[in-house]
Formats: structure tokens, C-alpha cells, sequence
């Protein structure tokens, strides 16, 4: 992946305490006691890095590159800045699946064979659908985000064993907002199961398949969309018709890599008065994961149901 009116999801709070996401290359995380020095973490994007705190709490401090929702990952261009970053992390959170590649060669040239690296799309065990490619936007998938959970804990706990207890605690915790979140995914799947909708990019679709929802978006325009393709006018009408005969419920529209084919879709939609529910690639300003999840859920029921 190269990434209505939002509805803005109340904050969850977790008992290991949560922070608003810091800009590209803004160290964040509090200070612990002498005898338990933060652990420096280097995130490829802000959701990886608020993960990250949830289960770190104040003995983490933590880097996210990419936390700019105008930002596309697919064409970030690495800093001096980040290099250093990498050069002395301890852990590293990154997306995988071709991603976020940026960090893998930022990594070799920062000299640093020693942290932990963790791969989101490995942690989560996804792979390419017969005869399709994979959708590596694994962040969108809450029980991949629950075996990143433990995950982190483990690599937290290798560098500083002391505090083990603390990392999987707080992991727990976590996990417990999430299978909350799960059961809003099934909640709306029990309503709505087979409602079809739109999608200009594969990047929700982990979310709407736990929702029980039909995309009924032409692969070849999301493809293309994707990977910053021309889309053929066929492949653009195709989509445009999904609107203006009313085929589907929704359109979940991705407005972090908005283009002229996507804007065409977004104003159809509109026109037909079809209900639009705008997501990103990344953290929202003020936003922490599971607050952004419970909105983006609560978006798409509301849209559902007008």
C-alpha cells in the first residue's frame, strides 16, 4: 500500500497508561527509576510506537518515523536523524510485507546488529490469498495486533528481565482492550453480515472481513490505487457505477493517498448519497490505537445503518 466524517471514538485509557503520538523522529516515554533505564524503541509508524508504550508504559522511549497522517510510508525517504535512532534502538517495531522496506535498509547502514526486530506481518501469520497478493495492512487485523502484543512484551522483557512482570501485564491489559474491540467487530457482523461496500484501497479490509461485509470494489482499481497505477477508465467506470446504481452501502475511503480516480469514487458516492468513511494509514492527531479502532468501527456501523 502506498494508506462521511470521521467519528472520533472516545479514548480508552489502559492502567499502563496512554500518550499522544509524537512526531517523526520525537523521542517520547518517561524516565524509570535509576536501576531501570528506558529501553529505546524505534517504530516504522505511530501505531507500531503506541503499541509499543501501552505495553512499555513510562520504561520505554520510544521513535516513530512516520506519524504525519500526509506522510505515505511507500515513499518515505530516511533522515540522518533516524539512522541515529536505529543505531541505538533495542527494539524495533516494523510492518513488514514490503511495507515499510525503508527500515531494513535504514537498519544495515545504522551499523546496529543488535536489537530485536519484530515484523508485524510475520507476528500475524498472513499470507497471500490463492492466486492474489497479500494485504500486508496487518494493523487493521485486531488479533494480529494481539500476538504483536506478546511479542513486544518478550523483546521488552529480554532487555530489561526486571521488569518482565510489568511488559507482560501490561500486554494483558492491552488484550483485553482489543478482544473489546473484537467483540464491536462481531456486533456489527451479527447486523449487517453480507452488506456490501466499497473500498478505494485493501487497506480496511482485514477489518471488514471480521465485520462479516462483501467488497465489492474491481481488484484491478484498488490495485491500482495501491501501487499509484494509472486506473483505466473501464476499471474507473466499473467503480463509479458501484455508486450511481447503489450496489453498496458504504465507501471506506483511505484520505492518506488521495488522488484524481479516488476523488471521482469519494464525489459518487456522495452524489448517490452514499455514506463516505474516511480512515488512515497512521494515528490521527490525539488519537492512541485502540481509540482510533473503536472509531473507525463505530464509523462503519453508523454508515451501515443510515
Amino acid at each position: 500500500m502506498r494508506g462521511p466524517v470521521l467519528l472520533t471514538g472516545a479514548a480508552l485509557a489502559l492502567t499502563c497508561g496512554c500518550t499522544g503520538s509524537t512526531g517523526a523522529g520525537a523521542r517520547d516515554g518517561s524516565r524509570a527509576g535509576a536501576s531501570s533505564p528506558v529501553i529505546p524503541v524505534v517504530a516504522s509508524t505511530n501505531v507500531y510506537g503506541d503499541i509499543v508504550r501501552q505495553v512499555g508504559g513510562g520504561k520505554v522511549a520510544v521513535v516513530s518515523i512516520i506519524s504525519d497522517p500526509a506522510q505515505d510510508p511507500h515513499s518515505y525517504e530516511a533522515s540522518t536523524h533516524n539512522r541515529l535512532e536505529l543505531s541505538k534502538a533495542k527494539v524495533v517495531v516494523e510492518n513488514g510485507g514490503g511495507y515499510d522496506d525503508f527500515v531494513g535498509r535504514m537498519l544495515h547502514s545504522a551499523n546496529n546488529a543488535s536489537p530485536s526486530v519484530i515484523e508485524a506481518v510475520k507476528v500475524s501469520g498472513k499470507a497471500p490469498k490463492a492466486g492474489g497478493e497479500l494485504n500486508e495492512h496487518v494493523w487493521y487485523d485486531l488479533p494480529a495486533m494481539g500476538k504483536l502484543t506478546d511479542r513486544v512484551a518478550d523483546a521488552l522483557a529480554k532487555v530489561s528481565p526486571a521488569d518482565a512482570n510489568v511488559f507482560r501485564h501490561n500486554a494483558e491489559t492491552f488484550k483485553g482492550r482489543l478482544t473489546a474491540l473484537e467483540h464491536k467487530e462481531r456486533q456489527v457482523k451479527g447486523e449487517h453480515a453480507g452488506a456490501a461496500v466499497a473500498v478505494t484501497e485493501p487497506v480496511p479490509l482485514y477489518m471488514t472481513e471480521a465485520m462479516g461485509l462483501r467488497n465489492k470494489t474491481p481488484a484491478d482499481f484498488s490495485q491500482a490505487v495501491e501501487e499509484g497505477d494509472d486506473v483505466s477508465a473501464q476499471s474507473l467506470q466499473r467503480t463509479l457505477s458501484l455508486f450511481t446504481h447503489e450496489q453498496v452501502k458504504a465507501l471506506i475511503y483511505n484520505k492518506q493517498t488521495s488522488g484524481p480516480p479516488t476523488e471521482k469514487v469519494k464525489a459518487a458516492a456522495e452524489d448517490s448519497g452514499i455514506p463516505v468513511v474516511p480512515v488512515t494509514e497512521t494515528l490521527p492527531q490525539g488519537e492512541d490505537y485502540l481509540s482510533w479502532m473503536t472509531a473507525n468501527i463505530g464509523a462503519v456501523k453508523n454508515a451501515l445503518e443510515r
